[in-house]
């Protein structure tokens, strides 16, 4: 027993020696502190602009998936040989199926544009940019017919994507809806970014559809304020769908939650129909200027 704390005396004594050595060692070679650097501040990452839309159903984000859809309704048949609206004596016929009738649109450099006629229709080329009129207008009554691809391709706004500007600023959506979820404030016949259709009126894929649009356009000062916001009434193959609804700002994409704000334009600007890489149809187009 005497012989054990004896050793154990002896082995903490060579323990605490070892330390002591040790702190020793370390404190001589210690080196000098480094200079330290100003530590400089991490990039701060932009956090995408978030915007609301306070509606009857609530408060939304913009382009928010989760918003209310409109209900689905099957619009009344025609046939489709025949066109919807055909142009009345006192209407400007912007496109009327032939290749002449090319003459009254180009790209957005005002050289001829890439889109292509086929039978009857005008066709969207991937790359080839917007096509609008030589001529410009403010507010008006227009006729457009379109058809979105009949081999669906792509999904939410990857599926037959295009638009209708009036004023060559405000967008009506264009899109494949017909079974196809997105934001309801992005699907066809939407104030794009703005206000969501009152119901799904679309056909099936390939079919054509019309729009028919009453335009009062927007007003500028002369400080580049809005004075009167534009108002759109439309009706998709014939159903009601936007019922005189004044535009709150711009609808041009500004981030996944968010919409551009108003920005002065000319009083009258080109009818544009976008190129949204998807190969969308145009037919029987036709425009009545009104009075402010």
């Amino acid at each position: 027993m005497i012989m054990n704390k004896v050793l154990v005396v002896v082995v903490v004594g060579i323990a605490l020696l070892g330390l002591v050595a040790g702190c020793a060692t370390n404190e001589g070679t210690k080196a000098k502190p480094a200079k330290v650097q100003p530590a400089q501040a991490a990039p701060t990452e932009q956090k995408p602009k978030i915007e609301y839309v306070d509606t009857p159903s609530g408060r939304w984000m913009v382009h928010d998936e989760n918003r209310p859809a409109p209900p689905v309704i099957t619009p009344g048949t025609f046939s489709s040989t025949r066109r919807v609206g055909q142009a009345p004596s006192d209407a400007i016929v912007l496109f009327d199926g032939t290749e002449g009738s090319m003459k009254n649109w180009t790209d957005t450099k005002g050289q001829p544009s890439k889109w292509v006629v086929g039978e009857g229709y005008m066709e969207s080329v991937k790359g080839a940019g917007y096509i609008q009129t030589k001529e410009s207008f403010g507010s008006c009554q227009l006729h457009v017919e379109f058809a979105t691809p009949e081999k669906v391709q792509g999904t939410s706004q990857g599926r037959g994507n295009s638009g209708v500007f009036l004023q060559g600023e405000f967008e009506i959506q264009v899109l494949d809806s017909y079974e196809n979820k997105t934001y309801p404030d992005g699907q066809c016949s939407a104030l794009y970014g703005r206000s969501v259709p009152l119901v799904n009126a679309c056909r099936k894929p390939g079919e054509w559809q019309s729009y028919d649009i009453v335009f009062h356009r927007a007003h500028f000062g002369k400080d580049g304020k809005i004075v009167t916001k534009p108002t759109f009434t439309v009706l998709q193959n014939g159903v009601l769908v936007q019922d005189h609804v004044t535009l709150e700002g711009g609808t041009q994409w500004n981030g996944p939650h968010a919409i551009s704000p108003f920005r002065a334009i000319p009083d009258k600007g080109p009818i544009q129909l976008q190129d949204h890489g998807n190969p969308v149809r145009y037919r029987n187009i036709w425009i009545r200027p009104l009075q402010d």
